[in-house]
Protein backbone atom coordinates (compact mmCIF):
# COMPACT_ATOMS: atom_id res chain seq x y z
CA UNK A 1 0.00 0.00 0.00
CA UNK A 2 1.39 3.14 -1.21
CA UNK A 3 1.98 6.70 1.05
CA UNK A 4 -1.38 8.21 -0.84
CA UNK A 5 -3.16 4.85 -0.50
CA UNK A 6 -2.44 4.93 3.36
CA UNK A 7 -3.47 8.81 3.47
CA UNK A 8 -6.83 8.12 1.52
CA UNK A 9 -7.69 5.36 3.98
CA UNK A 10 -7.01 7.68 7.09
CA UNK A 11 -9.69 9.75 5.69
CA UNK A 12 -12.34 7.45 4.45
CA UNK A 13 -11.88 5.36 7.50
CA UNK A 14 -11.78 9.00 10.38
CA UNK A 15 -14.68 10.49 8.32
CA UNK A 16 -16.41 6.91 8.87
CA UNK A 17 -15.73 6.33 12.82
CA UNK A 18 -16.77 9.80 13.10
CA UNK A 19 -20.15 9.53 11.11
CA UNK A 20 -21.08 6.38 12.81
CA UNK A 21 -19.95 7.64 16.24
CA UNK A 22 -22.84 10.60 15.23
CA UNK A 23 -25.88 8.15 13.86
CA UNK A 24 -25.24 6.28 17.10
CA UNK A 25 -25.53 8.68 19.48
CA UNK A 26 -28.37 10.22 17.88
CA UNK A 27 -30.30 6.82 18.10
CA UNK A 28 -29.04 6.55 21.35
CA UNK A 29 -30.36 9.49 22.64
CA UNK A 30 -33.68 9.24 20.93
CA UNK A 31 -33.66 6.15 22.69
CA UNK A 32 -33.21 7.86 26.24
CA UNK A 33 -35.97 9.97 25.47
CA UNK A 34 -38.55 7.07 24.22
CA UNK A 35 -37.58 5.58 27.64
CA UNK A 36 -38.36 8.07 29.58
CA UNK A 37 -42.33 7.29 29.27
CA UNK A 38 -41.38 3.66 31.08
CA UNK A 39 -39.58 5.38 34.01
CA UNK A 40 -41.21 4.67 37.50
CA UNK A 41 -40.84 4.03 40.99
CA UNK A 42 -39.15 0.41 39.70
CA UNK A 43 -37.63 1.33 36.28
CA UNK A 44 -35.84 4.29 37.52
CA UNK A 45 -33.66 6.76 34.93
CA UNK A 46 -30.54 4.94 35.78
CA UNK A 47 -32.41 1.22 34.75
CA UNK A 48 -33.51 3.45 31.14
CA UNK A 49 -29.58 4.52 31.22
CA UNK A 50 -28.40 0.63 31.63
CA UNK A 51 -30.92 -0.70 28.87
CA UNK A 52 -29.82 1.71 26.55
CA UNK A 53 -26.07 1.93 27.17
CA UNK A 54 -26.11 -2.33 26.53
CA UNK A 55 -28.38 -2.05 23.29
CA UNK A 56 -25.24 0.56 21.56
CA UNK A 57 -23.78 -2.66 20.06
CA UNK A 58 -27.24 -3.43 18.29
CA UNK A 59 -27.34 0.00 17.13
CA UNK A 60 -23.45 0.67 15.84
CA UNK A 61 -23.96 -2.76 13.68
CA UNK A 62 -27.00 -1.24 12.08
CA UNK A 63 -25.70 1.81 10.95
CA UNK A 64 -22.38 0.17 9.75
CA UNK A 65 -23.69 0.72 6.08
CA UNK A 66 -25.37 3.87 6.49
CA UNK A 67 -22.11 5.32 7.57
CA UNK A 68 -19.89 3.67 5.29
CA UNK A 69 -21.94 5.71 2.40
CA UNK A 70 -21.11 9.06 4.12
CA UNK A 71 -18.05 8.19 5.67
CA UNK A 72 -17.00 7.79 1.77
CA UNK A 73 -18.35 10.60 0.81
CA UNK A 74 -16.85 12.71 3.23
CA UNK A 75 -13.48 11.73 2.89
CA UNK A 76 -13.27 11.33 -0.43
CA UNK A 77 -15.32 14.81 -1.03
CA UNK A 78 -12.54 16.79 1.11
CA UNK A 79 -9.81 15.73 -0.93
CA UNK A 80 -11.98 16.60 -4.02
CA UNK A 81 -12.33 19.67 -2.69
CA UNK A 82 -8.53 20.57 -2.52
CA UNK A 83 -7.63 18.99 -6.08
CA UNK A 84 -5.79 15.90 -4.12
CA UNK A 85 -7.91 13.30 -6.63
CA UNK A 86 -6.94 15.34 -9.42
CA UNK A 87 -3.54 15.50 -8.80
CA UNK A 88 -3.33 12.10 -8.06
CA UNK A 89 -5.55 11.01 -11.38
CA UNK A 90 -3.41 12.92 -13.59
CA UNK A 91 -0.09 11.32 -11.93
CA UNK A 92 -1.46 8.19 -12.97
CA UNK A 93 -3.44 6.52 -10.57
CA UNK A 94 -6.73 4.81 -12.44
CA UNK A 95 -10.07 4.47 -11.45
CA UNK A 96 -9.88 0.93 -10.22
CA UNK A 97 -6.85 1.42 -7.94
CA UNK A 98 -8.57 4.51 -6.52
CA UNK A 99 -11.56 2.45 -5.58
CA UNK A 100 -9.80 -0.13 -3.78
CA UNK A 101 -7.78 1.94 -1.88
CA UNK A 102 -11.10 3.23 -0.66
CA UNK A 103 -13.10 -0.07 -0.11
CA UNK A 104 -10.15 -1.58 2.24
CA UNK A 105 -11.29 0.97 5.40
CA UNK A 106 -14.50 0.60 4.64
CA UNK A 107 -14.52 -3.77 4.75
CA UNK A 108 -12.49 -3.34 7.43
CA UNK A 109 -15.28 -0.96 9.51
CA UNK A 110 -18.08 -3.71 7.98
CA UNK A 111 -15.73 -7.02 9.53
CA UNK A 112 -15.67 -4.94 12.60
CA UNK A 113 -19.30 -3.99 12.87
CA UNK A 114 -19.73 -8.21 11.83
CA UNK A 115 -18.01 -9.42 14.67
CA UNK A 116 -19.43 -6.86 17.03
CA UNK A 117 -22.94 -8.38 15.47
CA UNK A 118 -21.96 -11.60 15.91
CA UNK A 119 -20.35 -11.81 19.56
CA UNK A 120 -21.00 -8.57 21.37
CA UNK A 121 -24.31 -7.60 20.27
CA UNK A 122 -26.36 -11.35 21.26
CA UNK A 123 -24.80 -11.05 24.77
CA UNK A 124 -25.35 -7.25 25.35
CA UNK A 125 -29.08 -7.07 24.12
CA UNK A 126 -30.15 -10.32 26.30
CA UNK A 127 -28.92 -8.61 28.86
CA UNK A 128 -30.95 -4.97 28.26
CA UNK A 129 -33.78 -6.75 27.88
CA UNK A 130 -33.61 -8.60 30.76
CA UNK A 131 -33.02 -5.86 33.00
CA UNK A 132 -35.40 -3.88 31.90
CA UNK A 133 -38.40 -6.66 32.15
CA UNK A 134 -37.16 -7.55 35.49
CA UNK A 135 -36.57 -3.78 36.63
CA UNK A 136 -40.65 -3.03 35.48
CA UNK A 137 -41.97 -5.37 37.82
CA UNK A 138 -41.84 -7.28 40.50
CA UNK A 139 -41.19 -11.24 40.30
CA UNK A 140 -44.25 -12.24 41.51
CA UNK A 141 -46.78 -9.74 39.30
CA UNK A 142 -45.36 -10.44 35.83
CA UNK A 143 -48.53 -10.80 33.31
CA UNK A 144 -48.34 -11.82 29.55
CA UNK A 145 -47.43 -8.36 28.19
CA UNK A 146 -44.59 -8.25 26.60
CA UNK A 147 -42.02 -10.81 26.92
CA UNK A 148 -41.50 -14.37 25.14
CA UNK A 149 -44.15 -16.45 23.36
CA UNK A 150 -43.13 -19.92 22.64
CA UNK A 151 -44.63 -23.51 21.18
CA UNK A 152 -43.84 -26.77 22.27
CA UNK A 153 -46.69 -28.99 20.39
CA UNK A 154 -50.20 -28.34 21.68
CA UNK A 155 -48.69 -26.10 24.54
CA UNK A 156 -47.99 -22.21 24.19
CA UNK A 157 -45.50 -20.96 26.36
CA UNK A 158 -45.39 -17.09 27.42
CA UNK A 159 -41.95 -15.87 29.86
CA UNK A 160 -41.82 -12.63 30.78
CA UNK A 161 -38.28 -12.44 31.52
CA UNK A 162 -34.86 -14.73 30.37
CA UNK A 163 -32.00 -14.62 32.29
CA UNK A 164 -28.34 -15.95 31.56
CA UNK A 165 -27.79 -19.14 33.14
CA UNK A 166 -31.33 -20.84 32.42
CA UNK A 167 -33.01 -18.33 34.95
CA UNK A 168 -36.47 -17.31 33.49
CA UNK A 169 -39.69 -15.39 35.46
CA UNK A 170 -43.03 -14.91 34.86
CA UNK A 171 -44.22 -18.58 33.66
CA UNK A 172 -47.30 -19.29 31.97
CA UNK A 173 -48.11 -22.63 30.01
CA UNK A 174 -51.44 -22.75 28.34
CA UNK A 175 -51.93 -26.24 27.14
CA UNK A 176 -54.92 -26.92 24.14
CA UNK A 177 -56.26 -30.36 22.71
CA UNK A 178 -56.62 -31.03 19.18
CA UNK A 179 -60.07 -28.77 18.69
CA UNK A 180 -57.79 -26.10 20.12
CA UNK A 181 -59.96 -25.83 23.67
CA UNK A 182 -58.05 -25.06 26.40
CA UNK A 183 -57.92 -27.83 28.78
CA UNK A 184 -54.87 -26.86 31.41
CA UNK A 185 -53.28 -23.56 32.52
CA UNK A 186 -49.73 -22.98 34.85
CA UNK A 187 -48.49 -19.73 36.09
CA UNK A 188 -44.84 -20.02 37.01
CA UNK A 189 -43.09 -17.18 38.98
CA UNK A 190 -39.43 -18.81 38.54
CA UNK A 191 -37.71 -21.83 36.46
CA UNK A 192 -34.25 -22.89 36.25
CA UNK A 193 -33.14 -25.31 34.01
CA UNK A 194 -31.28 -28.36 35.63
CA UNK A 195 -30.21 -31.42 33.70
CA UNK A 196 -32.43 -30.78 30.12
CA UNK A 197 -35.41 -29.98 32.28
CA UNK A 198 -37.29 -27.05 33.96
CA UNK A 199 -38.05 -26.81 37.54
CA UNK A 200 -40.86 -24.20 38.24
CA UNK A 201 -41.11 -22.89 41.19
CA UNK A 202 -44.15 -21.17 43.16
CA UNK A 203 -46.59 -22.37 40.73
CA UNK A 204 -50.45 -22.26 40.06
CA UNK A 205 -52.57 -24.93 38.25
CA UNK A 206 -55.81 -25.12 36.70
CA UNK A 207 -57.23 -27.96 34.99
CA UNK A 208 -60.33 -26.91 32.81
CA UNK A 209 -62.80 -29.56 32.04
CA UNK A 210 -66.75 -29.03 30.28
CA UNK A 211 -68.38 -27.98 33.62
CA UNK A 212 -65.97 -26.74 35.72
CA UNK A 213 -62.30 -25.93 36.72
CA UNK A 214 -59.89 -27.35 39.42
CA UNK A 215 -57.08 -24.82 40.46
CA UNK A 216 -54.46 -25.62 43.10
CA UNK A 217 -51.21 -24.64 43.98
CA UNK A 218 -47.58 -26.28 44.50
CA UNK A 219 -44.29 -24.66 45.37
CA UNK A 220 -42.24 -27.14 42.50
CA UNK A 221 -42.76 -29.02 39.80
CA UNK A 222 -40.15 -30.72 36.78
CA UNK A 223 -41.33 -29.77 33.44
CA UNK A 224 -39.88 -31.66 30.53
CA UNK A 225 -40.20 -29.78 27.08
CA UNK A 226 -37.70 -29.17 24.00
CA UNK A 227 -37.71 -25.77 25.11
CA UNK A 228 -34.51 -24.78 25.93
CA UNK A 229 -32.78 -21.62 27.45
CA UNK A 230 -30.97 -21.03 24.21
CA UNK A 231 -34.15 -21.25 22.19
CA UNK A 232 -35.90 -18.51 24.70
CA UNK A 233 -33.27 -16.32 24.54
CA UNK A 234 -33.08 -16.40 20.72
CA UNK A 235 -36.77 -15.34 20.88
CA UNK A 236 -36.00 -12.70 23.53
CA UNK A 237 -34.13 -10.22 21.09
CA UNK A 238 -34.63 -8.35 18.22
CA UNK A 239 -33.73 -10.82 15.44
CA UNK A 240 -30.85 -8.28 14.17
CA UNK A 241 -29.24 -8.72 17.18
CA UNK A 242 -28.95 -12.70 17.25
CA UNK A 243 -25.44 -13.73 15.63
CA UNK A 244 -25.87 -15.74 12.32
CA UNK A 245 -24.57 -19.03 13.11
CA UNK A 246 -27.39 -19.30 15.59
CA UNK A 247 -30.32 -17.85 12.93
CA UNK A 248 -30.00 -20.42 10.69
CA UNK A 249 -30.70 -23.39 13.33
CA UNK A 250 -33.65 -21.45 14.85
CA UNK A 251 -35.38 -20.75 11.65
CA UNK A 252 -35.37 -24.73 10.98
CA UNK A 253 -36.18 -25.28 14.55
CA UNK A 254 -39.12 -22.85 13.79
CA UNK A 255 -40.41 -24.25 10.57
CA UNK A 256 -39.98 -27.68 12.47
CA UNK A 257 -42.64 -25.89 14.83
CA UNK A 258 -44.87 -25.00 12.13
CA UNK A 259 -44.32 -21.13 13.29
CA UNK A 260 -43.51 -18.10 11.09
CA UNK A 261 -39.51 -18.43 10.16
CA UNK A 262 -39.20 -16.49 7.19
CA UNK A 263 -38.15 -13.10 8.71
CA UNK A 264 -35.76 -15.34 11.00
CA UNK A 265 -34.38 -16.82 7.31
CA UNK A 266 -34.52 -12.68 6.00
CA UNK A 267 -32.61 -11.75 9.19
CA UNK A 268 -29.86 -14.28 8.31
CA UNK A 269 -29.08 -13.15 5.01
CA UNK A 270 -29.16 -9.49 5.95
CA UNK A 271 -26.20 -10.07 8.29
CA UNK A 272 -24.84 -12.20 5.82
CA UNK A 273 -24.52 -10.24 2.98
CA UNK A 274 -24.44 -6.78 5.33
CA UNK A 275 -20.00 -6.33 3.71
CA UNK A 276 -21.53 -6.69 0.27
CA UNK A 277 -24.22 -3.95 0.88
CA UNK A 278 -21.36 -2.04 2.47
CA UNK A 279 -19.17 -2.10 -0.97
CA UNK A 280 -22.32 -1.29 -3.23
CA UNK A 281 -22.90 2.12 -0.92
CA UNK A 282 -19.00 2.92 -1.52
CA UNK A 283 -19.27 2.96 -5.07
CA UNK A 284 -22.86 4.77 -5.27
CA UNK A 285 -20.17 6.83 -3.40
CA UNK A 286 -17.61 7.06 -5.32
CA UNK A 287 -19.72 8.00 -8.40
CA UNK A 288 -20.65 10.96 -6.40
CA UNK A 289 -16.88 12.12 -6.76
CA UNK A 290 -15.58 10.48 -9.56
CA UNK A 291 -18.94 10.45 -11.87
CA UNK A 292 -20.99 11.93 -14.02
CA UNK A 293 -23.05 13.32 -10.67
CA UNK A 294 -19.70 14.97 -9.11
CA UNK A 295 -20.97 18.26 -10.08
CA UNK A 296 -22.13 20.29 -6.88
CA UNK A 297 -20.86 21.54 -3.46
CA UNK A 298 -19.94 19.10 -1.25
CA UNK A 299 -22.79 19.18 1.18
CA UNK A 300 -25.06 18.90 -1.77
CA UNK A 301 -23.50 16.04 -2.54
CA UNK A 302 -23.47 14.52 1.18
CA UNK A 303 -27.52 15.61 1.31
CA UNK A 304 -28.15 13.14 -1.62
CA UNK A 305 -26.00 10.51 -0.52
CA UNK A 306 -27.99 10.91 2.56
CA UNK A 307 -31.39 10.19 0.28
CA UNK A 308 -29.51 7.53 -1.09
CA UNK A 309 -28.87 5.62 2.21
CA UNK A 310 -32.32 6.50 3.35
CA UNK A 311 -33.96 5.07 0.24
CA UNK A 312 -31.47 1.64 0.46
CA UNK A 313 -32.88 1.27 3.80
CA UNK A 314 -36.34 1.99 3.00
CA UNK A 315 -36.16 -0.74 -0.26
CA UNK A 316 -34.52 -3.35 2.72
CA UNK A 317 -37.44 -3.01 4.55
CA UNK A 318 -39.72 -3.12 1.26
CA UNK A 319 -38.68 -6.08 0.02
CA UNK A 320 -38.40 -7.87 3.20
CA UNK A 321 -41.93 -7.68 4.07
CA UNK A 322 -43.11 -8.60 0.32
CA UNK A 323 -40.93 -11.67 0.33
CA UNK A 324 -42.69 -12.52 3.25
CA UNK A 325 -46.24 -12.02 1.49
CA UNK A 326 -45.46 -13.17 -1.88
CA UNK A 327 -43.58 -16.47 -0.64
CA UNK A 328 -40.14 -15.14 -2.07
CA UNK A 329 -36.77 -16.46 -1.33
CA UNK A 330 -35.56 -14.93 1.63
CA UNK A 331 -31.81 -14.45 -0.02
CA UNK A 332 -33.89 -12.86 -2.67
CA UNK A 333 -35.33 -9.93 -1.14
CA UNK A 334 -31.86 -9.49 1.20
CA UNK A 335 -30.29 -9.41 -2.11
CA UNK A 336 -32.03 -7.44 -4.48
CA UNK A 337 -31.12 -3.81 -2.83
CA UNK A 338 -27.58 -4.53 -2.41
CA UNK A 339 -27.74 -5.72 -6.19
CA UNK A 340 -28.88 -2.75 -7.16
CA UNK A 341 -26.16 -0.95 -5.52
CA UNK A 342 -23.57 -2.16 -7.16
CA UNK A 343 -25.08 -1.96 -10.70
CA UNK A 344 -25.57 1.68 -9.93
CA UNK A 345 -22.61 2.19 -8.85
CA UNK A 346 -20.57 0.63 -11.31
CA UNK A 347 -22.63 1.83 -13.92
CA UNK A 348 -22.07 5.13 -12.58
CA UNK A 349 -18.33 5.16 -12.20
CA UNK A 350 -17.93 3.78 -15.66
CA UNK A 351 -19.57 6.94 -17.07
CA UNK A 352 -17.15 8.83 -15.65
CA UNK A 353 -15.53 11.90 -17.69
Amino acid sequence: MGQFDRYLAGSVLGATLGVLAVLVGLDALSSVIDELDDVTADYAFSDALIYVVFTLPRRLHEYVPFAALIGALVGLGRLAATSELTVVRAAGRSLPQLAIATLRPALVVAVVGFLIGEFVSPVSEQYAVSHKALAQGSQSSFTGRGGVWNRDGNTFIHVSAVERGGIIHGVQLLTFDDERRLTRSLRAERGTYQRGQWLLEKISRTELTQDRAVTDTVTQQVWKTEVTPQLLALEAVALDSLPTRELWPYAQYLRKQGLMYRDVELAFWRKVLQPFAVAGLVLVAMSFIFGPLREGSLGARIFTGVIVGVVFRISQDFFGPASLIFGLPAILAAAMPILVCWIAGGWLLTRDT
